[in-house]
This record gives structure tokens, C-alpha cells and sequence, in this order.
């Protein structure tokens, strides 16, 4: 168990939630490494048909824990890379639905996160962002890949150079998010398929 992750599981719903709200809920290695195990534990049970995953407060995640990365050794930094890749691919692969229910802040690796999931419903004051530009870094987990055929190349490196947030709205618009609901657990639990 992770002291910054909670899970709920009932009648074959799997809730995990991010629970570190005093720094908007990063992705550090520790909660890497439990989503790791998490997910290699769902992959075989077949009990859960919906896995949800969302934050508290005003966000949903706000990507790598930044005083990790700026820790890492330059032989250090491509297996964090495969860590967060690695865990991508493994929320991608699940057999259950994966909805992202995005809360407020989705930032970075919180974005990846998002991007690895069937389907992504978003609260009307949540905020979508690669900031990595304006930080010097481009993120190492699969967004580079999986936006660029979410929302097309050009809206894709628009988001990737400028490191501005979009709105939910603008998010919608432009195919990142498949609802806007003010009820997000109620909407992903009634969604057959993830929308």
C-alpha cells in the first residue's frame, strides 16, 4: 500500500485514487512502483471490469516528482524514462476499461497517465498540460507517442512547445477528453465503454 494512493474496489469497480494533494499529487517513484504492482495485479483478476483513476482536491496528477528528476544522474535518467514507459504500457494493455477521471490539474507524466487510458472525462475546471518546454525537458513516458494520435501532430506539438494548459472545454474540442461531467465518478461508473 502506498501512503499516497488509496484503492476502493466494489462491485468490480477498482477506484484508485492519488492522495497527495499538498503537491498536487505527483507521480514519484514510489507511487510509479505501487502503480506497477497494482497493475500487474489487475491484469489477472478477473473480478474488476472498470479500473477509475483519479486525484483529490484540485488535482488529478501533476506528473514526475520535479526534485527526483533533478536528482538523477545522467546514467540514471533512461531507466527512470523506462520506469514511467514501462508503466504506460501496462495501463494501455489492461483488459479491464481505464477511465481517467480528471478532477483538475493534469500535468506531464499526469497527462501520460491519462493518455494511457481507454477514455478520459474531464471536470469543467480541470487543466491539461505538457509543461516540459518551459522546464527544459520533454516527458520520457509515452506522451510524445500517444498525443499525437489522440488529438492529431499539429494540435500535439502546439501543446508540447507552448507548456500552456488548455481548458477542459479546449480539451474536448480538440478530441483529448470524450466527456465533461460534474458528476466524474457517476459518469465513469454508468459508461459501458469508457465514454
Amino acid at each position: 500500500m502506498s501512503e499516497n494512493v488509496s484503492i476502493q474496489t466494489s462491485d468490480g469497480v477498482a477506484i484508485v485514487r492519488f492522495t497527495q494533494l499538498e503537491r498536487r499529487n505527483p507521480l514519484s517513484r514510489s507511487v510509479i512502483e505501487y502503480l506497477h504492482a497494482l497493475a500487474d495485479d489487475l491484469a489477472t483478476d478477473a473480478s474488476v471490469e472498470k479500473v477509475i483513476l483519479t486525484g483529490i482536491g484540485d488535482a488529478f496528477a501533476s506528473g514526475a516528482n520535479l526534485n527526483e528528476i533533478a536528482a538523477l544522474s545522467a546514467e540514471d535518467a533512461p531507466e527512470f524514462a523506462r520506469l514511467g514507459q514501462s508503466l504506460m504500457q501496462k495501463i494501455d494493455e489492461l483488459p479491464q476499461i481505464v477511465i481517467a477521471t480528471v478532477n483538475g490539474h493534469c500535468f506531464g507524466g499526469g497527462l501520460d497517465l491519462a493518455l494511457a487510458c481507454d477514455a478520459r472525462i474531464a471536470s469543467p475546471n480541470a487543466r491539461f498540460a505538457h509543461p516540459g518546454a518551459s522546464l527544459g525537458i520533454i516527458t520520457g513516458w509515452g506522451g510524445t507517442q500517444r498525443l499525437p494520435r489522440i488529438i492529431g501532430e499539429a494540435r500535439a506539438l502546439e501543446m508540447f512547445f507552448s507548456a500552456e494548459p488548455i481548458s477542459a472545454e479546449r480539451a474536448f474540442t480538440i478530441g483529448l477528453v470524450d466527456v465533461i461531467s460534474d458528476d466524474l465518478l457517476g459518469s465513469a461508473l454508468r459508461s459501458e465503454k469508457g465514454i
